[in-house]
C-alpha cells in the first residue's frame, strides 16, 4: 500500500472512530441530560402522546387526568375536569404540565410514575412492547383529604396565606392550601403561546398585602408559589413553642416554674429595650409561671428565656427539628432561617439576635409546614414523623406498585417535654389568646402568633393540634400581612377562628 492510501485510511478510520465516540456519548452518556433539556420538544410530544396517569385524593376523586384530544399531542392534561375553582383548590399540590416544558408540583416530582417510566414498571413496559398496546401511566394516590382541603380553603377566604394539616402520628399531609392560587388548566393549554403568556402573567403577579402609611404593599410571593412549603415568614409567638421546649428540655423548667417577666427587657449587648405588645405588664410582680407566660404570650419572659437557654441550646433545638434541611414531600421544601444557621441574617448570632429569636422575631423565618411540624412533634410525644404527600402508586391495572410507610424524621425532645408543652398549649386555647380556636366537646391545644414584618403589616399565625388527648391533626395557619396591629389579640381574633373551622371539619363537628 502506497503512502497516499495509508494516509487516507488513517483519516477514514479516525473519522469513523470520532463518529462512534460521539454517537456513543450522545446515546448513553448525555442521553439523560438531553432528554430532560427544556428545549427538547420530542420529550413533551412523547409524554403527552400517551395516557398519563391520574392524580387522586382520598376517596378516589381524580384531580388531574389525561383526556384524548384531536391534535398532535393526543392527550390534554386536565385538572378537576377543567373547572377553574376546584383546580385552583389543588393547584399548589398538583402543579401543572406545560407543553412549553415547565412541569411543577406532583406532576414533576412523581413524573416517572405518571408517565409510566419508573424502573418498577418495567414489566408493564415489556408487556406493552410485546402486545403493541399503548403505554399508560400509573395513578398517584395522595394523602390529601378533600374535606379538610375544602374546609381550609373556605376558612382562609379571600386572605393571602396558607394552611397545612398533618396527621401527627404518620406525617401524612391531609391538607395543603395556598392563597392566592391559580388555574393550572390555563398554563397547561396546548396553545403554547397562550400557555406562555398565562404563565408569565402569573409569575409576575404580586398580590396586594395591605398598605403602610398610605403606601400599597405587595407580597414577595406570587400565586404560583406554594406558600405552605416554599414561602417563609417570621413565625412570631408560635416560635415560643420551640423556646419553651428548649427551656424545659435543657434548663429543667416545668409549666409551674416561675420565670422573670419584666415590663421591658434590654437586649443583651445593647441599650435597646423591648416591651410587650401594647406596652402592657405581664405580671404586677414581674414574675409568672412558664405556663402563664405562654398562655399570655409574654414577650419579655421569652426574651429572657432565650437568653438563659443561650445560643447553643436555641440553635440545637432548631436543628434538632430539622428546620435547616430541605424535605422531599416529594416537592422540595424551603429551609428555615435562624441566627447563625443556614439562611440566618448574615450569620449574626449575637446575644441580642438570640434573645429576639425567643419570640420568633429578628432573623427567624419558617414555612407553614415547619410551624405545623412543631405542633405535630408535641402531639406525638416528641416524635416528629416525616411529612409526605404520596400515599400509594398503582399501575394501569390498579395493582399496587408502591406505598409510603410512615417513618420517624426527628426526636427533638422527650415525651415528658411534650406533655408539659401540651398542658401549656391547652391553656392558650382554653383561656389565653387562642380561645377562638375552641371546638365544643374537643380539647384543642395551640398557640397564636403575631409577627412584625416591617415595612408590611403584621403576619398572623395559629398552630395547634386536636383532640389533645388523642391527636388526629396538627395544623398551621398563616395570614400574610393581614394584621392591623402587633397585639397578640390580632392573631387570636383572625387566625384562631380559621383554625377552629379546620378543627371542626377534622373531628367531625
Amino acid at each position: 500500500m502506497n503512502s497516499t492510501l495509508r494516509k487516507l485510511s488513517v483519516v477514514v478510520m479516525t473519522m469513523f472512530m470520532a463518529l462512534m465516540i460521539s454517537t456513543t456519548w450522545i446515546q448513553f452518556v448525555a442521553a439523560g441530560e438531553l432528554n430532560d433539556h427544556e428545549r427538547n420538544s420530542r420529550a413533551i410530544y412523547s409524554t403527552l402522546g400517551r395516557d398519563r396517569g391520574p392524580i387522586v385524593v382520598k376517596g378516589g376523586e381524580q384531580i388531574a387526568t389525561s383526556v384524548p384530544v384531536e391534535d398532535n399531542y393526543k392527550y390534554q392534561r386536565t385538572y378537576s375536569d377543567g373547572e377553574a375553582g376546584p383546580a385552583s383548590l389543588y393547584a399548589p399540590v398538583t402543579g401543572y404540565f406545560s407543553v412549553n416544558g415547565t412541569v411543577t408540583g406532583i406532576e414533576r416530582y412523581a413524573n416517572d410514575y405518571l408517565a409510566g417510566e419508573d424502573d418498577s414498571l418495567w414489566l408493564d413496559r415489556l408487556q406493552n412492547l410485546i402486545t403493541g398496546e399503548e403505554a399508560q401511566g400509573s395513578s398517584v394516590e395522595l394523602t390529601i383529604d378533600p374535606k379538610l382541603q375544602q374546609a381550609a380553603w373556605d376558612a382562609l377566604g379571600d386572605r393571602n396565606g396558607a394552611a397545612v394539616v398533618l396527621d401527627p402520628k404518620t406525617g401524612a399531609i391531609l391538607a395543603m392550601v395556598s392563597k392566592p392560587s391559580f388555574d393550572p388548566n390555563v398554563v397547561s393549554s396546548h396553545d403554547s403561546q397562550a400557555a406562555a403568556d398565562a404563565a408569565t402573567a402569573l409569575i409576575n403577579e404580586r398580590p396586594v398585602v395591605g398598605s403602610t402609611d398610605g403606601e400599597e404593599r405587595r407580597s414577595v410571593y406570587g400565586p404560583m408559589i406554594n406558600r405552605t412549603i416554599n414561602a417563609t415568614f417570621p413565625p412570631g409567638s408560635t416560635f415560643k413553642i420551640l423556646t419553651s421546649a428548649a427551656a424545659i428540655e435543657y434548663e429543667g423548667l416545668t409549666p409551674g416554674a416561675q420565670v422573670d417577666a419584666p415590663n421591658s427587657y434590654t437586649l443583651p449587648g445593647t441599650s435597646t429595650d423591648v416591651g410587650n405588645f401594647g406596652g402592657y405588664a405581664c405580671s404586677p410582680t414581674q414574675r409568672m409561671s412558664l405556663l402563664e407566660a405562654l398562655e399570655n404570650s409574654c414577650n419579655t419572659a421569652y426574651l429572657k428565656l432565650a437568653t438563659d437557654v443561650g445560643r447553643d441550646g436555641m440553635q440545637k433545638m432548631f436543628e434538632d427539628f430539622g428546620f435547616t434541611e430541605s424535605l422531599e414531600v416529594p416537592m422540595t421544601t424551603s429551609v428555615g432561617a435562624y441566627p447563625g444557621l443556614i439562611g440566618g441574617d448574615n450569620d449574626d448570632d449575637s446575644d441580642a439576635r438570640i434573645a429576639l429569636s425567643g419570640i420568633g422575631q429578628g432573623s427567624v423565618r419558617m414555612t407553614p409546614l415547619q410551624v405545623a411540624m412543631m405542633s405535630a412533634a408535641v402531639a406525638n410525644d416528641g416524635e416528629l414523623m416525616e411529612p409526605y404527600l404520596i400515599q400509594s402508586v398503582r399501575d394501569s391495572d390498579l395493582e399496587l406498585v408502591s406505598q409510603t410507610k410512615p417513618s420517624r424524621y426527628r426526636s427533638p425532645f422527650s415525651s415528658s417535654t411534650a406533655d408539659a408543652l401540651t398542658e401549656m398549649m391547652l391553656a392558650v386555647v382554653n383561656s389565653g389568646s387562642g380561645t377562638a380556636a375552641q371546638v365544643p366537646g374537643v380539647q384543642v391545644a395551640g398557640k397564636t402568633g403575631t409577627a412584625q414584618d416591617d415595612p408590611r403589616s403584621p403576619t398572623l399565625w395559629f398552630t395547634g393540634f386536636a383532640p389533645a388527648d388523642d391527636p388526629q391533626v396538627a395544623i398551621a395557619i398563616v395570614l400574610e400581612n393581614e394584621g392591623e396591629s402587633t397585639l397578640e389579640s390580632s392573631a387570636g381574633s383572625i387566625a384562631a377562628p380559621v383554625a377552629g373551622e379546620i378543627f371542626k371539619a377534622a373531628v367531625g363537628q
